[in-house]
C-alpha cells in the first residue's frame, strides 16, 4: 500500500513538471508518461502506456530514436534535438535527454526527458528566413538601412557629457578597424544602440547587421541558428543556412553572448580564429566574413571568473572594449534626454507637453536610476499618459519611482528619527526598487542586492512590501 501510495504521488508531481517525462521498458513499449509528454504525443495518457515506442514516433526508426538507441548501447543521449511527426501527425521539435536506467550492467529501460521548442525553433526560423530575404539583394546603402535592422548612429546617443562625448569617440573609432569588439554595460544604458553605432560607423554599413540574443535558444538551437544544418544531421534536420552566412560582409550582434554555452563558445572561438563556419552535420567548411560584436549586461572578467565566458573567448572578442555607462554617470544629461522623451511621446500620444517642473528636474537630479535611460523613459511615457497639465508634475509620477529616494535622503532627514529607524527606511527603500526592477521576481531583486533569497523573502515580510 505505501508502495503504491508512493507511485502516485510520485506520478503526480511529475504532471506538474514543464518537461515531458516518459519511461520505456527495455522492449521498446512505454510504460509511464507524465502529462506534459502525453500532451506533446497529442495522444492519451491510457493510449500510450503499453505502446512501443515507434508506433506513437512513426516518423522516427530504430537508428533516429534515441530512446532505442539507448537501449541497445547503454549510454546516455544527453540534449539532443530532435524534429519528428507525433501519433496524430502533427510536427514537433524537442531537445531530448535520454538516460539508461541500468541495474549493474543490465539495462531495465530508459528514461528520456523532453522540452518542447517546436514555437521557439519556428519563430527562430521565420526571424532567420526574414532576414535572408531581406539580404539577399541589398542593391544600394540606402535600401539596406531602410530594410535592415542597423538604423542607429552616434548622432542618437542623447547627451553631450564628458562620459558619453568619450563613448562616442570610442564607437566612432571601433567603426575604422574590423576587430571584434565587447560591449558590456546594466540594462538599460543602451547597449544595442552603440553596437548599431559601431556598424554603421564602418565600412560594413552597407553591409548586413544581423543580431542574436544568445539567453533566449536552448544550446542545440542557438548552435543550428548561428551555424546552419544539413539535411540529416538530426532528425528532421534540412538545409538551412545559420546567421554567420547570412551576416557574411557584415556585422553579427551576438548579445548576452555570456549566455552562450560553454561548448558552443568554443565554436564561436574557433569561426573568430579561423575565418570559417562548418554547418551542423557538414563535413565541408564555407568562408565567412564577418565582425562579431558581443555585448553583455555585466563587466567581462566578472564573467569570465565565474565562469560564464571562457577566458580564451574573452580574449579574442575583447581586441575592443566600451563600457556604456550608467546614467547616474551623466546625470548632467538627464535634461537633454527628459526634452529627448517628451518630444517622442507628444508624437506618439498626441499631446502638446512643454516640459517638467523645476521639483521634477530636482527629484530626477536625485535619485540613483537603477534602470537607466529606459528606466526615465518609462517614467516620462508613465506621466504623459496620466497628466493633464502642460508640465509633468509630482503626482504624474509613476509609484515605483514615487520620489521615495528623494524624499528619503532629502526630506526625511529633517525628521526626528534615530539610526536605526533611518537605515530601516533605506533598506526599505532600496528593497522597493529592487522588487520593482526585477518586475517582484525575487531571485533577481536578491541578486541586485547581493543578498541570500530568504533574506529578501524575510525583509520583504518585515516592510510589508
Amino acid at each position: 500500500m505505501n508502495t503504491l501510495f508512493s507511485k502516485l504521488q510520485f506520478e503526480k508531481i511529475l504532471d506538474h513538471v514543464g518537461e515531458g517525462v516518459q519511461v520505456i521498458d527495455i522492449s521498446g513499449e512505454i510504460v509511464f508518461c507524465n502529462t506534459f509528454a502525453a500532451q506533446l504525443d497529442n495522444v492519451c495518457r491510457e493510449e500510450a502506456i503499453g505502446k512501443y515506442i515507434l508506433d506513437i514516433y512513426p516518423s522516427l526508426t530504430e537508428e533516429t530514436s534515441t530512446i532505442l538507441q539507448v537501449i541497445k548501447t547503454k549510454e546516455p543521449i544527453l540534449n539532443m534535438q530532435q524534429t519528428f511527426l507525433n501519433y496524430k501527425g502533427h510536427k514537433i521539435t524537442t531537445v531530448n535527454s535520454s538516460i539508461p536506467i541500468l541495474d549493474g550492467e543490465e539495462i531495465l529501460g530508459v528514461l528520456e526527458v523532453s522540452r518542447d521548442i517546436t514555437e521557439v525553433k519556428a519563430l527562430s526560423e521565420k526571424l532567420v528566413d526574414l532576414q535572408e530575404r531581406l539580404y539577399s539583394n541589398t542593391g544600394t546603402s540606402k535600401k539596406t538601412r531602410e530594410k535592415g535592422m542597423a538604423k542607429y548612429t552616434t548622432k542618437d546617443l542623447i547627451g553631450n557629457s564628458e562620459v558619453m562625448l568619450k563613448l562616442k569617440h570610442r564607437i566612432l573609432k571601433a567603426g575604422e578597424t574590423q576587430s571584434p569588439v565587447i560591449v558590456f554595460g546594466e540594462t538599460g544604458t543602451g547597449k544595442e544602440l552603440v553596437v548599431q553605432s559601431i556598424h554603421n560607423a564602418s565600412q560594413k554599413k552597407d553591409k548586413p547587421f544581423v543580431a542574436q540574443n544568445c539567453a533566449a535558444l536552448p544550446a542545440s538551437l542557438l548552435e543550428s541558428i548561428l551555424f546552419g544544418t544539413v539535411k540529416g544531421s538530426f532528425t528532421g534536420a534540412e538545409d538551412r543556412a545559420g546567421l554567420f552566412e547570412l551576416a557574411n560582409g557584415g556585422t553579427l550582434f551576438l548579445d548576452e553572448v555570456n549566455s552562450m554555452p560553454v561548448e558552443l563558445q568554443a565554436k564561436l572561438l574557433r569561426v573568430l580564429q579561423e575565418g570559417y563556419i562548418r554547418r551542423v552535420g557538414d563535413i565541408r567548411t564555407r568562408d565567412v566574413d564577418v565582425r562579431v560584436i558581443a555585448a553583455m549586461n555585466i563587466d567581462p572578467m566578472e564573467a569570465v571568473e565565474k565562469g560564464n565566458l571562457r577566458k580564451d573567448l574573452f580574449y579574442r572578442l575583447n581586441v575592443v572594449s566600451i563600457r556604456v555607462p550608467h546614467l547616474a554617470e551623466r546625470k548632467e544629461d538627464i535634461q537633454h534626454l527628459v526634452k529627448f522623451f517628451i518630444q517622442r511621446f507628444n508624437y506618439r500620444l498626441h499631446k502638446q507637453v512643454l516640459g517638467i517642473t523645476d521639483e521634477i528636474m530636482d527629484i530626477f537630479m536625485n535619485y540613483d536610476w537603477p534602470g537607466n535611460v529606459r528606466e526615465l523613459e518609462h517614467i516620462i511615457e508613465g506621466a504623459m499618459n496620466v497628466m493633464d497639465g502642460r508640465f509633468i508634475e509630482k503626482d504624474d509620477l509613476s509609484y515605483h519611482l514615487s520620489i521615495n529616494q528623494y524624499d528619503y535622503q532629502i526630506k526625511n532627514l529633517k525628521e526626528d528619527l534615530d539610526l536605526k529607524e533611518r537605515l530601516e527606511k533605506v533598506e526599505k527603500q532600496y528593497i522597493q526598487d529592487a522588487l520593482t526592477n526585477s518586475n517582484g521576481n525575487i531571485t533577481s531583486a536578491a541578486k541586485k542586492l547581493g543578498i541570500p533569497r530568504q533574506t529578501l523573502q524575510y525583509k520583504k515580510l518585515k516592510y510589508n512590501l
